[in-house]
């Protein structure tokens, strides 16, 4: 199951991002403005290096708790 889901100009995460999925990642983030993380459980190190390279804006935050503590605090950070 695919776990990113493009809408319009913005890229959701959903579930446990592999790393499967930091290719389409990275692709789906060419043409798109911003992520949501809000349905993301899960995020390999690979799609995190994707994230943390391009630092799309964010529509939504994680809401489990280690990608809320540890997670989205690095990706908010606009370095």
């Amino acid at each position: 199951m695919m776990t990113l889901r493009l809408e319009d100009t913005i890229v959701r995460l959903e579930g446990v991002c592999t790393v499967e999925e930091a290719l389409p990642l990275l692709e789906a983030l060419q043409g798109a403005q911003a992520v949501a993380l809000a349905d993301c459980t899960g995020l390999h190190t690979a799609a995190l290096q994707v994230l943390l390279a391009l630092r799309p804006p964010l529509v939504s935050l994680p809401t489990e708790p280690f990608l809320t503590r540890w997670i989205a605090p690095l990706l908010s950070d606009p370095r």
